[in-house]
């Protein structure tokens, strides 16, 4: 078995653990993911902008290590940058061609400390225009493609990401969730993604320095991997107003540690009431189940929130027009996702503000009371199978035309606005071979325990991944 073939598959943790016993260097990592990139994006689109000093970055890593330096907790670990987020002196477009050929001078935050532990900056990785999707294309890269069958959405708006791991092109893989972006491509690429509490990844720089909305956070092929990730990025920072403190807090440890006998797990099929496609409700409700086996107590249970559907279309539009107020005389340049959002946001009322605030509300009232009971609540990532890429979203849902556009990831984003903890772990394929993705709610600051059940979930169900063969044969039939 090739060098390729041994690390490109295996997980961030277990080639941190290689790297850290001297077994491959960081360079063998980069130049291993370098050639997964040359050998697929070609047809999967996931790297948009490659570094051109990665491999001068792990040659000085390994020598600053080896003259006696501490080795990093991402040690020598090629990570993948969403093209929203600044990486000085990298190529940085938002997706827009209003940023074609732009250039940061510094680092995103979260860039700086994953620097700071070690791992190497390998490139960016697509999204649609401003993260404004749920699938992943935009008019300066072009669609990014399903490395499980290329015919399918990556999802959006982290779909480079996920698409890139899992190629196995990164390692590590940064984005950002407004309404689903970590967990929708996560689900459709069958890697796992995590939306932590707001702020403890804090982000700036911003446009919106008061959200509380999006977040910043980790996308890796394993639970375990997410946990090494949000390790080294989370924690307050002086320069972002919203912020969670971290001390004492071992996520690594957590996950190692693994889900308590007696953990009482509620499984809801479908959280908002639009329909899911019954295939991927049979694997999220097998895979719910299926923890009985390890000492769960399991639960199906009825939930409706619902209400919050509205209350999020309209605090997503403010968040746009919030996000885009220094663009606005550029308005006409915006690409119809991000104009139609802005547009909803600039027309939005106090009235309506007020009612979405107040759902919001509801919705984490709902979960104080519902955490008396239960632990996590498990729901469907998705309630679609991956669509044709070439579609901006799928037609109908559940068999039922969809009441607006976005309303195929309702349940991602009703979720967004309790601001609680939220994993998608890939459970199962449905019957095309297609990744399910599940979704797993925690109590408020419980990333511990959303990362530990979600490993639990990945060890009782592995999915493996895409047939890379027949990737690069469909690339050579293109």
């Amino acid at each position: 078995m090739t060098l390729d073939r041994d690390l490109a598959g295996l997980s961030a943790t277990e080639i941190r653990r290689l790297l850290g016993d001297g077994d491959v260097s960081p360079v063998e990592v980069v130049e291993v993911c370098l050639n997964r990139i040359e050998r697929y994006n070609g047809v999967v689109n996931a790297v948009v902008t490659l570094s051109d000093r990665a491999l001068d970055d792990a040659r000085a890593l390994a020598a600053k290590v080896a003259r006696g330096d501490e080795a990093g907790l991402l040690y020598g670990l090629p990570a993948g940058i969403k093209d929203v987020t600044e990486v000085a002196g990298l190529r940085t477009t938002y997706g827009s061609l209003l940023y074609a050929d732009f250039v940061p001078e510094e680092d995103a935050l979260v860039v700086e400390r994953l620097r700071a532990a070690g791992a190497i900056i390998l490139g960016k990785t697509n999204t649609p225009e401003f993260a404004a999707g749920g699938n992943t294309f935009n008019e300066v890269f072009g669609r990014t493609r399903n490395p499980w069958d290329p015919t399918k959405s990556a999802g959006g708006s982290t779909g480079g990401g996920a698409a890139g791991l899992a190629t196995g092109m990164i390692a590590l893989a940064q984005g950002t969730d407004l309404g689903g972006s970590l967990r929708i491509p996560a689900s459709f690429c069958g890697v796992v993604g995590l939306r932590p509490s707001p702020g403890l990844v804090p982000t700036y720089p911003s446009d919106y320095l008061w959200d509380t909305l999006q977040v910043t956070g980790p996308m890796a092929r394993t639970a375990e991997d997410l946990a090494l990730i949000l390790q080294a990025v989370s924690g307050p920072s002086e320069r972002a107003p919203v912020g969670q403190t971290v001390s004492g807090r071992d996520f690594v440890a957590a996950v190692a540690a693994g889900v308590p006998r007696g953990t009482r797990l509620a499984y809801c099929p479908d959280v908002v009431g639009i329909g899911v496609d019954p295939e991927v409700e049979r694997v999220c409700r097998h895979a719910a189940l299926e923890m009985r086996q390890i000492g769960c107590e399991v639960e199906i249970v009825e939930v409706d929130l619902s209400f919050g559907r509205e209350a999020f279309l309209a605090l997503r539009g403010y968040w746009f027009a919030a996000q885009m107020h220094c663009r606005l005389d550029r308005f006409d340049d915006f690409g119809v996702n991000v104009a139609s959002n802005v547009r909803a946001g600039l027309t939005v009322d106090g009235r309506e503000l007020g009612a979405a605030e107040h759902a919001r509300g509801r919705v984490w009232h709902f979960f104080q009371e519902f955490f008396r009971t239960f632990d996590h609540l498990l729901t469907p990532s998705m309630a679609v199978p991956p669509f044709p890429v070439e579609q901006n979203y799928p037609e109908t849902v559940g068999g039922r035309s969809m009441e607006t556009y976005v309303d195929w990831i309702a349940p991602t984003f009703v979720l967004s606005l309790a601001g609680l903890p939220v994993a998608s772990v890939p459970c199962g394929l449905d019957p095309e071979g297609l990744p399910v993705g599940l979704q797993l709610v925690g109590k408020p600051f419980g990333e511990e325990a959303v990362l530990a059940l979600a490993q639990q979930i990945q060890d009782v169900h592995p999915i493996g991944g895409p047939d890379l063969a027949a990737l690069e044969h469909w690339s050579d039939e293109r």
